[in-house]
């Protein structure tokens, strides 16, 4: 491909966009976030970053990456990062998940630790947090859930909790009943997840490629579903030889249903359809580790 040929014209785009310029994004991203854009995303990053350009007054996507490569605006490196990353999410999404985590949970011992890895924006977390509570029978159950992501829009939604009703349309009435308040006057249509549930959880920025996580551990469970398919093979292996360590002998670790680390790691092998248990060499490492 000649790297300066010119993305098919659309009557609608306001701004040049070559595939130069795409090649540029697709670096950027691939080292801010680890996120391996495939070459038929063209016309999303051209409409999300034209968003950021229409923001910022710049006239081209020229400027728009020199000035995020320059350092001059810090800040826009997170507005760019939120811009490309996907939160597709859902309330109790890969249902068969939930009921393997509420046996785990209840063999376990002493105060229960969870990770959720790409919390978006909060239904995959409360999804944890009310099957914790369901097993335990209890609005204070004995857990700590932290909730990460690399998009800080969409932190601040999980935090606040509030989602359009339709949101919950597969849940069930009385889970519904248990969990949720309901808006009322202006701000009917509207659910929040009730305070208790809130409380169990602690959101926090977090991008998988940083040097260091400040998220503690060890953990009986690491949910990190439908995010490693944004990143190549050696990210992948570098991010689950990052988590092994950070898991309890029997802890379990939660996978998208389109993800597979068979071959991607030697650290985890299958337990059940997508979820993952420590090798048995890695067991006794982190035995040593939580000792």
């Amino acid at each position: 491909m000649n790297p300066l040929a010119k993305i098919p014209p659309d009557n609608t785009k306001i701004f040049d966009f070559t595939a130069r310029d795409f090649a540029r994004v697709r670096a950027l991203i691939y080292k801010q976030a680890g996120i391996s854009l495939s070459e038929c995303k063209q016309e999303m990053v051209y409409s999300r970053l034209a968003r950021r350009l229409r923001a910022k007054g710049i006239t081209s996507f020229v400027d728009y990456l020199d000035r995020l490569e320059s350092g001059v605006d810090g800040e826009e490196w997170e507005a760019f990062t939120n811009a490309l990353t996907t939160n597709l999410t859902a309330f109790f999404r890969e249902a068969h998940h939930f009921p393997l985590l509420a046996e785990h949970m209840l063999r376990a011992k002493g105060t229960l630790s969870i990770w959720c890895s790409a919390a978006s924006t909060g239904e995959e977390p409360y999804s944890i947090a009310m099957t914790v509570c369901e097993a335990f029978g209890t609005l204070k159950p004995p857990v700590n859930i932290i909730a990460t992501d690399i998009d800080t829009n969409v932190l601040e939604t999980a935090a606040n909790g509030v989602y359009t009703m339709d949101r919950l349309d597969k849940m069930e009435p009385d889970r519904i009943k248990q969990f949720f308040q309901r808006g009322k006057q202006s701000r009917a249509g509207l659910v929040r997840v009730r305070s208790e549930l809130r409380e169990l959880i602690t959101f926090k920025p977090l991008n998988l490629l940083a040097p260091a996580w400040s998220v503690g551990g060890p953990f009986d469970v690491i949910f990190c579903r439908n995010v490693m398919i944004y990143f190549d093979k050696p990210t992948q292996a570098k991010i689950l030889s990052r988590f092994a360590p950070l898991m309890k002998p029997d802890g379990l670790m939660f996978a998208g249903h389109s993800e597979n680390f068979m071959h991607v790691s030697e650290a985890f092998k299958l337990r059940g359809k997508t979820v993952y248990e420590l090798e048995h060499s890695h067991r006794v490492a982190s035995t040593r580790v939580g000792a």
